[in-house]
C-alpha cells in the first residue's frame, strides 16, 4: 500500500505545475521506486495537466484580460512578461518552446504560451506530447543508470526502502 501511495504522490507532483518530470522522475527512482512505473505515471500526471492547459487556454486569456481590466491595466498594453514570451516565441517557435519549455519555464507555462502565440490546439498538443515523453525517456534513462551507479556504491535500495524498512 505504500508503494501505491509513492505511485500516487509522482503522479500528482508531476501533475502539479513546476514540479516538472524532470526533477519527479529522478526522485522516484532514488526513493526506490520502480524508474520505468515512475517515468510513465509522472508522464501521465504531466501530460494531463498540460492538456487541460491547452485545452483551457481561451478560458485563461479571457479571465486574465478581465483581471487586468479590473486591477485597471491597459489590456492592449503589453507587459514585460508578455514580451518576453514573445521573444521567445519569435525566436524558438513551437517547437522550441515545446522542447526546451519544460527544462526553463516548466511544461504548463510552455503550453500556456504556445496557445498564446500559435492557438492551434492540435499542432500544440502534439508537440507538447511529444516533448513530454522525449523528457520522460531522458529522464527515465538517466534516473536507471545513475541509481544505478548509486546503489552499486552504497548497497543503498532507495531512500523510501529505509523509511518503510522494506526487506527485498
Amino acid at each position: 500500500m505504500a508503494f501505491f501511495i509513492a505511485y500516487l504522490l509522482v503522479f500528482v507532483f508531476a501533475a502539479t505545475p513546476f514540479f516538472e518530470v524532470i526533477a519527479v522522475i529522478p526522485i522516484g527512482a532514488l526513493a526506490g521506486l520502480n524508474v520505468i512505473v515512475v517515468a510513465v505515471v509522472a508522464l501521465l500526471g504531466n501530460l494531463l495537466t498540460v492538456l487541460l492547459v491547452i485545452f483551457l487556454a481561451e478560458r485563461l486569456k479571457k479571465w486574465n484580460e478581465d483581471r487586468r481590466r479590473r486591477k485597471g491595466i491597459d489590456v492592449d498594453a503589453p507587459s514585460k512578461k508578455r514580451e518576453r514570451a514573445e521573444r521567445l516565441w519569435t525566436k524558438y517557435g513551437i517547437v522550441g518552446v515545446s522542447l526546451l519549455g519544460p527544462l526553463i519555464i516548466g511544461s504548463h507555462l510552455a503550453a500556456l504560451t504556445a496557445m498564446t502565440f500559435s492557438n492551434n490546439k492540435t499542432k500544440v498538443t502534439a508537440w507538447m506530447t511529444g516533448s513530454l515523453v522525449l523528457w520522460c525517456v531522458a529522464m527515465g534513462v538517466l534516473s536507471f543508470y545513475g541509481v544505478d551507479l548509486i546503489q552499486e556504491n552504497t548497497g543503498n535500495n532507495g531512500f523510501l526502502y529505509e523509511m518503510l524498512r522494506v526487506d527485498e
